[in-house]
């Protein structure tokens, strides 16, 4: 069953997934969604108008399944202004929807939240149009956080909400001070990957400290941890964390090593020396103290980051995010988030009926026939 076969049959089950605390009317009104009513007569006929053209429809094959369904006559570029308004409503509905499902499962009193970006694409574009910035709830293995940008929107952890007992685990790219900083202040903590250069270090006594020097002093194989603080800038202050190192076996080492010669031949670079020497290891920065976690429980804890990565790859094969078809920014921008929106609804939608059917079959309890849905389980995010 695909979603848009769940917009015609299921429909009344997926609005009962959005909060229950959201006004749908008074939410399109506010966002100015839902201006004129001469054809579209309420915001939740928006609604569908909006998931069915993220469904892979196009602007005039969206204007005939609106027909068909009884929904009112527009033309395509009727619809098309509809949609454009929508933007900023189907965002706030989004985050509405991630909010309500933000109390999730802790592991050892932590809230332990993956985050990452990927890219999209407009029609013709080769290259980043748009960037979709994702934070993923390790706990209920769900998306908890969203945010839309331009490709001028960079990785940062300052992007997302903070709690207090929550853990921010991200890659290269988010190992910045100003975005660790902001976790900090909000009394979480960080754990990311790092690299041999993008995050000056000293030693607590406020020396320099020499990452390679430091990894080179361990065996193959061997997990190393190093007391370390970050350099304080104008704006942020120094920071004490710790540095977990791992330094792979020479197979694994030579193949990352490779990897960037080959690389660089692309781009007709020459590769520094220590890059190809920091290649051999794995550097973690991480705030948790070590009563907290382990030197090696943190490098377990970060081999869970492949789960946001199996996220990003089911949004792009199963819900087509990796492109948008259309230029217009405010279109392409209620085109990404109906996107979101409906994976969110269906996820939960799934997870339902999935409860709903008792382990030696048949019907559970209330709900739409589980079996129905339970055959399409793999949208889950």
């Amino acid at each position: 069953m695909d979603a848009l076969n769940l917009l015609e049959t299921q429909w009344e089950y997926l609005l009962s997934m959005l909060p229950a605390k959201v006004d749908l009317e008074a939410s399109a009104r506010d966002k100015g969604a839902l201006l004129r009513r001469r054809v579209i007569q309420s915001a939740e006929t928006l609604l569908r108008l909006a998931l069915a053209y993220c469904c892979g429809l196009s602007l005039r094959q969206t204007s005939c399944w609106a027909h068909l369904q009884g929904l009112g006559k527009l033309s395509q570029v009727g619809v098309m202004k509809c949609l454009r308004r929508s933007a900023a409503w189907l965002e706030f509905l989004v985050v509405t929807k991630l909010a309500e499902r933000a109390e999730c499962r802790q592991i050892q009193g932590l809230r332990l939240r993956l985050v990452d970006a990927t890219t999209v694409s407009a029609p013709g574009s080769q290259g980043t149009d748009w960037r979709v910035h994702l934070g993923f709830d390790l706990g209920s293995l769900t998306i908890d956080a969203v945010e839309l940008t331009g490709a001028e929107g960079g990785e940062s952890l300052s992007r997302f909400q903070v709690g207090a007992r929550e853990v921010l685990i991200g890659d290269r790219g988010y190992a910045h001070r100003r975005g660790l900083w902001s976790v900090r202040q909000a009394g979480g903590d960080f754990l990311v990957r790092s690299t041999w250069q993008n995050l000056p270090l000293q030693t607590l006594g406020g020396e320099p400290f020499d990452l390679l020097l430091a990894a080179r002093s361990l065996p193959q194989g061997e997990v190393g941890e190093f007391a370390v603080q970050t350099v304080a800038t104008r704006k942020v202050p120094a920071m004490a964390a710790r540095m977990i190192i791992l330094r792979k076996s020479e197979e694994a080492a030579e193949q990352a090593r490779e990897k960037i010669r080959k690389e660089a031949r692309k781009k007709g670079r020459a590769v520094d020396p220590r890059t190809l020497e920091a290649a051999g290891y794995i550097f973690l920065l991480t705030s948790l103290p070590a009563a907290q976690l382990k030197a090696s429980e943190v490098l377990e804890l970060y081999r869970f980051r492949w789960q946001v990565e199996l996220a990003f790859k089911r949004l792009k094969s199963l819900w087509d995010l990796g492109s948008v078809p259309a230029k217009d920014p405010d279109l392409a921008r209620a085109y990404i988030y109906a996107k979101l929106l409906i994976a969110v609804l269906v996820e939960d939608l799934t997870q339902e009926a999935l409860r709903a059917t008792p382990p030696w079959g048949g019907r559970g309890g209330g709900g739409p026939p589980a079996g129905e849905l339970v055959a399409d389980s793999r949208v889950l995010l």
